[in-house]
């Protein structure tokens, strides 16, 4: 493996291992369901969500078959990104796909074990009185969200990155 490819695989299994890491800590030694809401910070809470959806819990009511479907499309986005890894030229662009890469199959493992994937951090801000919230969220979506910035980020940097698949 040429130290370009490693570099995206090493950034896969951090993400992945974080990620894991964080959601067994959570539920099996944090015990984070039966304590409901952990304030952190003013702006910052823990909270078990589990997503039976894909992003922002959009279809979360598909049933078995559904996430039968899920994983089937997930499985075919890691493998075409790891061929578009493996096809990158730039070391930003191999990182952020391994992160792509440890994220999605982050939150698959929580989808086969679980049915759902586990979401734990919410951000949120008081404004007169009135609570507005973000997304619950995991580790797991931070790095496909970093990937995602460092794809876009190589793109506009990077002379002719647009043009590699």
């Amino acid at each position: 493996m040429n130290p370009l490819l490693r570099s995206g695989v090493i950034a896969a299994a951090i993400a992945l291992v974080l990620d894991q890491a964080s959601k067994l800590w959570l539920l099996n030694v944090f015990e984070l369901g039966p304590r409901g809401t952990v304030a952190v910070t003013p702006f910052f809470d823990l909270v078990l969500a589990w997503n039976t959806g894909i992003s922002y819990g959009w279809f979360q009511d598909s049933g078995p078959v559904g996430q039968a479907i899920l994983l089937a499309i997930k499985a075919t986005a890691v493998i075409v990104l790891a061929v578009w890894m493996a096809k990158s030229g730039t070391r930003l662009a191999v990182i952020g796909l391994g992160l792509i890469i440890g994220g999605a199959i982050g939150n698959a493992i929580d989808r086969l074990a679980y049915g759902a994937v586990v979401d734990f951090a919410l951000f949120h801000v008081q404004i007169g009185g009135k609570t507005y919230n973000w997304y619950v969220f995991n580790l797991a979506d931070v790095a496909i969200v970093a990937g995602v910035a460092a794809l876009l980020y190589d793109s506009f940097v990077t002379p002719g990155a647009a043009k590699r698949p």
